[in-house]
């Protein structure tokens, strides 16, 4: 299959042909939900921390005696009853690490990028690079794609200091290593730019 190439100027530049099986299959909308609800599950850092009754500081001497007061019976003053006590059941600390197979992850990949094919929210740009690390060159950039007041993730391949200087001052630009792309990343965005050379990046990883 041929997708239209555009330099940054907007003019037309020469067909890619991509490869159909990484870009053009049917979605599996089952699959893409359960890499994104994995992807942002993995997101989490689970640091969250209550203090039961035992770590709760104070508390070990009983506060009155047990008997005659015509109160309540209590052997201290950390108890979860108690203002300043321990909390019950809140809490811990632990691991939302979820494992995604990589032959899932590839499918949801394909699905996704296939869908925004599909869409025609996928723009495939000759080069993406720039001679300046200026945001208003960025700008004319995204001016010239028609891209200005969307939310775009554009997939480069290594690192350009130009094109990241320049970009991230906006607020709706991301820009993601093709080769460590995620479903999420693909799908969290209303238009997805991408060049040549990731393009094929991501035809030999995905069709693995």
């Amino acid at each position: 299959m041929k997708l239209n190439v555009l330099k940054l100027d907007g003019t037309t530049a020469e067909a890619f042909k991509a490869d159909k099986a990484v870009f053009g299959i049917e979605p599996n909308d089952a699959v893409i939900r359960q890499a994104v609800l994995a992807e942002m599950t993995n997101m989490r850092q689970g640091t969250h921390s209550t203090k039961n009754r035992a770590m709760v500081n104070g508390g070990g001497r009983k506060p009155f005696k047990q008997k005659g007061r015509g109160g309540a019976r209590a052997g201290t003053i950390r108890s979860p009853l108690w203002r300043g006590g321990g909390t019950v059941f809140g809490p811990e600390p632990h691991s939302y690490h979820h494992k995604l197979s990589k032959k899932v992850s590839r499918l949801a990949r394909r699905s996704v990028l296939s869908s925004k094919i599909a869409e025609d929210k996928l723009i495939v740009v000759d080069e993406f690079s720039l001679s300046s690390h200026k945001t208003s060159d960025f700008n004319s950039i995204l001016s010239a794609l028609n891209l200005q007041d969307k939310k775009i993730t554009i997939l480069v391949t290594g690192r350009d200091a130009n094109l990241d200087k320049a970009s991230r001052n906006l607020r709706n630009v991301y820009l993601v290593d093709a080769a460590k792309v995620s479903t999420y990343d693909i799908i969290d965005c209303d238009t997805l730019v991408v060049d040549k050379v990731s393009m094929s990046v991501l035809t030999e990883i995905l069709k693995k």
